[in-house]
């Protein structure tokens, strides 16, 4: 029998876990953080069950609004893709679609989610493959390796998808293998509509007795890798329908924001497809922001030289540039300069707020930073003043917002993958254009957790 974790709800409210278990998946989280017990582990909520969150600084962030980051960091493998590779498996067993003890499952990635799935995998006790580009960062496969996953390297890099699917397929042939595909399976979608979407609904709260913000989330910005992290804002838009959804894009690979292509490195996002889970007729804005920019960005979060910048000539506190330092990754910083870009386009003032995720940390993208450094030298004190820059004074350029005529094309773009190549009816595709689609997969949630329940007697 596979060893199965939380509900969504759980999750959600990991309060509501059976006293005994919550109390030792706290305790085990550090001392054997591969104790199957760690699924208990899977929330955006801390021991206390208060929310991993961080309010930007705004001698960095350069605007009146509160720009408010949701991360990822002390999620088990120290990244929210675990909730839905655990999500994505929990369902497929719970259907009858995966048994642990004959399948072999494959996770299709860029990173994040073949190492969440690797742990899963091996917590729930079924055997995994990882298939992701050989050309991302080398802490990845170091991770994946750890957990006893295999590993299967195809060309290129973040925004060379299409090989991943080609790998994928040829593995499907093989009748004792599930593909775990992020970028279609719903479980990824719900896991981020119920259990990230919910929690910044009651972050909205939060912030507003401490003085941030209004008590509404004015907008949600997120890049899309699976589109799956992006599924929050459709919980966030029922709650507040004035709210933005903005949809984020490397420069490099404008997909939805002109039918671009390309390759890029803002690690986790930028993947060259418009995935079956993204609900673009939903997406209010779609902006790009620059790779190199972000990376830099990065560099200046965490390393010394940009620490004493920070302090000594913006003013930001101490333990504020400490905690900075231990949040984001390059993919976050992508967030929150597009948290930026949104602020400044939308005018949103003092009383708005608007969330972001960060998704991993520095931890995964030390050797990018050690390439960065070799690239164009070592960062000093003139060289980060430039870079907090990158922050202060973003820029509102490459941003289409969405328009009826727009979000149509944002969702024709589908075709070429899912129908043509994936199997995908017209039908099927043309269905997605209705919100009540997304409902329905929405309302699944209730039905996933009394299965689960079901099984526990």
């Amino acid at each position: 029998m596979a060893i199965l974790g939380p509900t969504f709800e759980e999750m959600l409210h990991p309060n509501k876990i059976a006293p005994d278990i919550r109390k030792r998946a706290i305790e085990v989280k550090m001392q054997d953080p591969l104790d199957p017990i760690n699924l208990f582990n899977i929330t955006w909520r801390d021991s206390n069950n208060q929310p991993y969150y961080f309010v930007m600084p705004k001698e960095l962030t350069g605007v009146d609004a509160n720009i408010v980051v949701l991360y990822g960091k002390d999620f088990p493998t120290g990244a929210h893709k675990v909730g839905a590779a655990y999500s994505v498996l929990l369902e497929k067993i719970l259907f009858g679609e995966v048994d642990p003890a004959k399948h072999t499952v494959v996770w299709p990635s860029t990173g994040n989610y073949g190492i969440g799935g690797a742990w899963v995998g091996g917590r729930v006790g079924t055997k995994s493959i990882v298939v992701l580009p050989e050309g991302m960062s080398k802490e990845r496969f170091v991770q994946i390796e750890s957990y006893g996953a295999r590993i299967i390297k195809t060309f290129g890099s973040e925004s060379n998808v299409k090989e991943i699917y080609d790998e994928t397929h040829r593995l499907s042939q093989d009748p004792n293998i599930r593909i775990l595909n992020q970028f279609e399976v719903m479980g990824n979608y719900r896991f981020h509509y119920h259990v990230t979407g919910n929690t910044i609904v009651e972050l909205a709260d939060l912030l507003k007795k401490q003085g941030v913000g209004n008590g509404k989330i004015a907008a949600y910005c997120s890049a899309m890798g699976s589109a799956g992290t992006i599924a929050a804002g459709d919980r966030l838009k029922q709650v507040w329908p004035d709210h933005k959804i903005v949809g984020l894009e490397p420069i490099q690979c404008p997909t939805l924001y002109n039918n671009g292509y390309g390759s890029h490195d803002i690690q986790g996002i930028g993947d060259k497809h418009v995935t079956w889970i993204h609900n673009v007729m939903n997406q209010d804005a779609i902006m790009c922001l620059d790779d190199i920019e972000c990376k830099k960005g990065l560099q200046l979060l965490t390393e010394e030289a940009g620490w004493n910048t920070l302090v000594k000539r913006f003013g930001i506190p101490q333990a504020t540039v400490e905690k900075m330092a231990t949040l984001f990754g390059i993919s976050g910083v992508c967030n929150v300069l597009g948290a930026i870009k949104t602020a400044k386009f939308y005018g949103f003032g003092k009383n708005d707020t608007i969330v972001t995720i960060c998704t991993d940390n520095i931890a995964r993208y030390h050797s990018v930073m050690e390439e960065m450094t070799q690239r164009f030298g070592k960062m000093d004190e003139a060289e980060a003043t430039a870079r907090a820059h990158i922050f202060i004074d973003q820029k509102t350029d490459w941003i289409h917002e969405g328009t009826t005529e727009m979000r149509k094309q944002w969702h024709a773009l589908k075709y070429y993958t899912w129908v043509e190549q994936q199997g995908k009816t017209v039908e099927e595709l043309n269905a997605q254009m209705s919100q009540e689609w997304w409902i329905k997969h929405q309302e699944m949630v209730g039905e996933i957790d009394a299965k689960l329940a079901a099984t526990r007697g």
